[in-house]
């Protein structure tokens, strides 16, 4: 005779089946990205700090978690009345549990810290040497420009450029395994400059260049966008990336030179200082 299962058992039995079931159906890119806790395929040299900052991250929240949680069902169930007549016992204050719940959350924030600043340092170091390829990028309402500064590349003798627009989304083309560094610029308001793939971004301020080195390490074609929520159309300012070859990143170069798309665009000055108002009786 088969004993029935009581309603709690038989939910608790279809959750585990339901569960190995979700699993066992998920294709090994989707079980990968599980692995990185959401984070796409990561395709620059930079990308690993980042990546073992956020999955460490969420590894320590799990273990908080988990550990508040059985804390808060020990207690439910130690603790729980045994008669209707039966009430806890009344505690004013716990002076070694007070210190550990408030020591605790600071140690963990000091931990996380230490290793932010280690990641974001890895991140933000230049290269040695001039890096061989420089990008300078201007972000504007509501797209980008990416001018190329190859003029002293024998295979290109110029700096070309490519902008979008609002209604057409440009390319950036980079060479693999080829350090390059980004100089970013902004013609109007707060923008950030984002690829994904690379595990990097960074703000692009008017009145400032800000800059970045990196070096993508996996062909592909990747996507691109603004990270700042900058006005009516930051939705349109996306740009697709292209990490190829360098025959081809050299080639695709001499195309734009080609179509005449010569020369550096800059972002105009920016006036980041506020006028001043002229004093009574002074003339304007």
């Amino acid at each position: 005779m088969v004993r029935q299962l009581r309603p709690k058992k038989q939910l608790l039995v279809a959750s585990v089946i339901g569960a190995m079931l979700v699993l066992a159906g998920c294709s090994a890119e989707t079980t990968a990205q599980w692995g990185r806790f959401g984070l796409p395929e990561s395709a620059s040299d930079r990308a690993p700090y980042i990546g073992n900052l956020w999955v460490g991250a969420w590894i320590a929240s799990l273990v908080v978690g988990v550990f508040v949680w059985g804390l808060i069902v020990w207690v439910m169930i130690r603790y729980r009345r045994r008669t209707p007549d039966e009430h806890p016992r009344q505690t004013r204050y716990n002076l070694p549990l007070e210190l550990l719940y408030t020591l605790v959350p600071f140690l963990i924030i000091g931990v996380l810290f230490f290793y932010t600043v280690q990641a974001q340092n890895s991140v933000l170091a230049k290269e040695t040497t001039q890096p061989a390829t420089t990008v300078n990028v201007i972000g504007q309402k509501w797209s980008w420009t990416f001018n190329y500064m190859e003029d002293q590349n024998p295979a290109v003798g110029a700096v070309v450029h490519e902008a979008g627009t609002i209604d057409r989304i440009p390319d950036l083309y980079l060479p693999v395994d080829k350090p390059v560094r980004f100089n970013l610029a902004s013609a109007d308001v707060i923008h950030s400059f984002w690829i994904p793939a690379f595990y990097f971004k960074l703000d692009v301020i008017p009145g400032r260049t800000n800059s970045f080195d990196v070096t993508p390490e996996k062909l592909g074609t990747y996507s691109g966008k603004c990270a700042e929520l900058c006005g009516t159309y930051h939705a349109a300012m996306l740009f697709t990336v292209h990490v190829v070859t360098e025959e081809e990143y050299t080639a695709y170069l001499n195309k734009l030179k080609a179509a005449g798309q010569v020369g550096e665009i800059k972002a105009p000055d920016y006036p980041n200082v506020v006028p001043s108002v002229p004093a009574e009786g002074e003339k304007k």
